[in-house]
């Protein structure tokens, strides 16, 4: 078997690629070290977030054995309110979650405050919670304050048929 001068060069090539190649896989174990200790690493930090998550989902448990209620949407700003004393303005058609957060930090907590308000107190009103001018009073914001006030809450026809 004869080999042309070209075909040495390319098996000289062959056998120096691969021999490189061998020498950078094995790096006498090196790699396959930084591979383990990575899965420990990484085998370990699982651990930590389980733990974490297990001790957050017993205190979320021991909290809602303490609490005398059912935990749940609104819960937080009735407990906030009757602790403050402060109504739940979001109870007023036409305020929502955020809007109330924003009455209370203008200083407005109590339905009576809401039925109190007047024409100028409404405009500020209107512009700090980013509403069209009229909006409060079309939506009749005074109104239901009252009627929460009294107690009463308001139904879907209170206004349409005049019963206040």
């Amino acid at each position: 078997m004869s080999f042309t001068m070209n075909e040495l060069v390319l098996l000289l090539i062959a056998l120096a690629i691969g021999w490189l190649l061998g020498l950078m896989m094995s790096g006498r174990g090196k790699y396959r070290r930084y591979w383990r200790d990575e899965q420990v690493a990484h085998r370990t930090a699982i651990k930590d977030r389980d733990a974490r998550i297990e001790a957050a989902n017993l205190r979320i448990a021991e909290l809602e054995r303490q609490s005398a209620g059912p935990i749940g949407a609104g819960t937080a700003t009735a407990v906030s309110g009757a602790v403050h004393g402060r109504d739940d303005l979001s109870r007023i058609r036409g305020i929502s979650q955020a809007q109330e957060v924003a009455l209370n930090e203008a200083g407005y907590h109590r339905f009576g405050q809401i039925a109190a308000i007047n024409a100028e107190q409404e405009a500020t009103l209107e512009a700090r919670l980013g509403l069209k001018p009229g909006t409060i009073a079309h939506e009749d914001w005074r109104g239901q304050a009252v009627e929460l006030e009294r107690g009463e809450k308001p139904g879907l026809f209170s206004r349409l048929t005049g019963s206040a």
